[in-house]
């Protein structure tokens, strides 16, 4: 009798954020493989227009982008009533401790380096996924 079995059919929307074309498309084919439905973008700019006008469930962000840094875009998305609750894990090269931090601090849910295994991405998704049904769970008014 929950609320939410009509939506379970739904595919979940990411929106994978890197100037990196290839990594784009490497994590695009393993979300899709998985059932995801992928939007992309190439920099900070693109990655806040297309935030506020598709509505991702997720958002998988890159750091060292043109236009716009990856904290850039972070801390503009966590500041607009519009998308700060879209979860966002960071996906970067950045991998030393204030880099890290950086990424926590401006409001990252999880963060992983490059290089990076796809696997470990989809299980960082299922998590964020996971964690968001049960905050809702069955009964919420």
């Amino acid at each position: 009798m929950t609320h939410q079995q009509g939506v379970v059919g739904a595919k979940k929307r990411i929106l994978v954020v890197d100037d990196e074309r290839h990594i784009v498309r490497l994590v695009q084919v393993n979300l899709e493989r998985h059932g995801y439905q992928v939007l992309t973008a190439y920099d900070g700019v693109e990655c806040l227009e297309k935030a506020r006008s598709d509505k991702p469930d997720l958002i998988v962000l890159d750091v060292m982008m043109p236009r716009l840094d990856g904290f850039q875009a972070l801390q503009q998305l966590k500041d607009d009533p519009q998308t700060k609750d879209i979860p966002v894990i960071m996906l970067t090269a950045r991998a030393q401790d204030r880099d890290v931090l950086a990424g926590y601090t401006y409001g990252a849910d999880l963060y992983l380096t490059k290089p990076f295994n796809p696997l470990e991405l989809i299980s960082l998704v299922k998590r964020v996924f996971e964690s968001q049904e049960e905050e809702e769970g069955p009964y919420r008014i």
